[in-house]
């Protein structure tokens, strides 16, 4: 990881909108030479009960980015910072 940043992608099973997250959010970690992770939202009641209804919810560096879907641009942006 050479970027120093995380992006971490909240998520659940079965969520279409979650696996086009992922997808978007590790190439642009990969891209930005970012860590990637995910956490699936549901293995958690305190991460269930505060981004249940956001999932995906993307993160960067703990701090909470955006939800629904990625903004390519402005996470490629954050990580360029």
């Amino acid at each position: 990881m050479t970027g120093g940043h995380l992006v971490t992608v909240y998520t659940r099973a079965g969520c279409h909108l979650c696996a086009e997250a992922i997808a978007t959010a590790s190439a642009l970690a990969t891209e930005a030479g970012a860590g990637f992770t995910t956490v699936d939202v549901d293995a958690d009641p305190e991460d269930q009960a505060e981004y249940g209804d956001l999932v995906p919810v993307i993160m960067v560096d703990g701090v909470l980015h955006g939800y629904y879907q990625v903004d390519t641009e402005r996470l490629r942006a954050a990580l360029a910072g």
